[in-house]
């Protein structure tokens, strides 16, 4: 670690199934720390060996059989490791650590909140919706800079689907859920690092679905994946990136890699 220390995120939808293209971008990007979303598998049979492999010795994992599941893989020293239960049934969908440059951590992968936007006819899209809300209350009582990342499932920005028109009422979209993550985000004056560095409208995904065999043909993204942080340290973010080419790798996640650069 320089001047600077490189984070990466990324929901690689099982990181066992993944091991090759998360290797891959460990040797070619170098990343300081790397939080993962939706890692399916629980802590005891994590593969550990790959990262420590390739120097990454520190560790802070909250696992699950078969589903969800995030891990913070670091070269970094981590400390003060913490877990909120914003699903509040014990899901595996957070984890936080305390950086050596004082910055607070917090990797969280939030539900996708099933197929349909209504949450009496889908407890999901309930769920989903209270846990922003959870999210909104911590948000609100923070009192110490935090880079918050993950697979948010919303994307809030009309330019942040290939279609407003054609997805405002499809989940991770809806008026709903942007109004909630909008919420969130005021709660503690969140500054949305992505957006910072790519200013809308210009096109910015992070997710493009399988039912697609090229997802190039007709680019229909989203921005699901999110870097946020708090007001007070959006000066140290000195750069920002979404690896778009990792979507064409060999049995690629549906979503790819995120990483930013922030000042020590």
């Amino acid at each position: 670690m320089g001047k600077s220390i490189k984070i990466a995120s990324w929901n690689v939808n099982s990181v066992r199934a993944r091991i090759g293209i998360i290797s891959r971008l460990l040797r070619e990007e170098k990343p300081d720390v790397l939080c993962l979303q939706e890692t399916k598998v629980t802590d005891d049979i994590f593969p550990a060996g790959l990262f420590t492999d390739q120097g990454y010795v520190h560790r802070q994992l909250k696992g699950q059989k078969m589903h969800h599941g995030v891990a913070i893989l670091s070269k970094v020293e981590l400390g003060e490791p913490g877990s909120h239960d914003w699903q509040d049934n014990g899901e595996a969908r957070h984890v936080g650590v305390r950086l050596p440059c004082g910055l607070r951590l917090e990797n969280v992968y939030v539900p996708a909140g099933g197929d349909i936007p209504d949450r009496k006819l889908n407890p999901k899209f309930g769920q989903k919706l209270d846990f922003i809300q959870r999210m909104t209350r911590w948000s609100e009582g923070l009192r110490e800079p935090t880079l918050i990342v993950g697979d948010f499932n919303v994307a809030p920005l009309e330019c942040d689907v290939w279609s407003h028109k054609a997805l405002i009422d499809v989940v991770s979209h809806t008026q709903v859920e942007i109004d909630a993550l909008t919420q969130m985000q005021q709660a503690h004056d969140w500054v949305d690092i992505g957006r910072t560095f790519v200013p809308a409208p210009e096109r910015n995904f992070t997710w493009w679905s399988y039912r697609s065999p090229d997802h190039t043909k007709n680019d229909r993204g989203r921005r699901l994946d999110h870097m946020w942080v708090s007001p007070g340290a959006a000066e140290r973010v000195i750069s920002h990136r979404v690896l778009e080419p990792c979507r064409g790798w060999e049995r690629p996640s549906d979503h790819v890699p995120l990483i930013c650069e922030v000042a020590i």
